[in-house]
């Protein structure tokens, strides 16, 4: 609810009146709360965590700018998912998530298998320089389609999907090079953005088909994104940036009373996750 909405409230069940500083004031209570939340022991090891960011709404010295949460989405060992935490910035970029990566650390967060993300180059390296990266193929086959015209994108597409929808690494070249044939003349900047990502693209192919749904889109993050859009939607702009966390924290309780089981083929996808891995547990 909105400082407004509570005010309203307040007024239609009570017959008070009670202003919006008021309302700020007392929500401004569970400040102690979310920064507990937000610092607490995490787990030693997250087999999967996803990196994305939100756009939202401030007020900023009596003028509008976007603020990006970012969001980062962890599936531990038991495979359950978890928002490890909520951080606030002027823009997305990677050196900002080089900083988040370095708070994961501090809160006991020892290795990461695996970071799903879109194209933020060199994500953590500093901080876990042994984790593999994915980008997300949805993103990247999106802004490969802003290239084509209307009339050629089902068929673009329907060729690109030959490439990441390949069995292992040696078709997706394959496919690739067919792509490069076929439509490198018409559309060079498709493949040229391929090319120059293309060890991070194909991550996935390295894992068995049930590791590979999890981590070739950031679909799961993006998922938790349209949930938190549900509850943050009647909010166009928020005043400060305290009044974004205190938002997103209360919308991260909620959302996560829903995730009670874990990922799919769960136990397959830990025992596989088991043998790949099998040195850093190790280590």
């Amino acid at each position: 609810m909105s400082q407004r909405d509570i005010e309203d409230n307040i007024r239609e069940i009570y017959g008070a009146e009670i202003r919006q500083t008021m309302a700020s004031k007392i929500t401004d209570k569970i400040l102690p709360e979310v920064n507990e939340w937000q610092n607490r022991p995490l787990e030693s090891i997250y087999p999967i965590v996803y990196f994305d960011g939100i756009v939202f709404k401030s007020r900023v010295d009596n003028q509008i700018a976007n603020k990006c949460v970012y969001s980062v989405m962890g599936i531990d060992m038991e495979g359950m998912k978890d928002i490890l935490g909520i951080w606030i910035s002027e823009k997305e970029s990677a050196t900002f998530y080089a900083s988040i990566c370095s708070d994961l650390k501090k809160r006991g967060v020892q290795d990461i298998f695996i970071a799903c993300h879109d194209n933020l180059k060199g994500l953590g390296n500093a901080v876990f320089p042994l984790t593999k990266q994915q980008l997300c193929i949805v993103h990247q086959v999106r802004n490969s389609a802003k290239f084509v015209p209307y009339k050629d994108r089902k068929a673009v597409c329907a060729d690109l999907k030959k490439i990441y929808g390949a069995v292992n690494l040696d078709d997706a070249e394959y496919a690739k090079e067919e792509f490069r044939e076929k439509w490198d003349k018409k559309y060079p900047s498709i493949l040229r953005s391929w090319d120059a990502n293309w060890a991070d693209l194909t991550t996935f192919f390295e894992y068995p088909e049930q590791i590979r749904k999890l981590i070739y889109t950031t679909n799961a993050v993006e998922a938790y994104h349209r949930m938190l859009r549900k509850f943050t939607k009647s909010k166009a702009i928020f005043p400060t940036d305290d009044s974004i966390r205190k938002v997103v924290y209360l919308s991260v309780k909620e959302i996560t009373k829903k995730w009670t089981m874990p990922c799919r083929d769960g136990g397959l996808v830990y025992s596989q996750i088991m043998i790949y891995f099998e040195d850093r547990f190790a280590a």
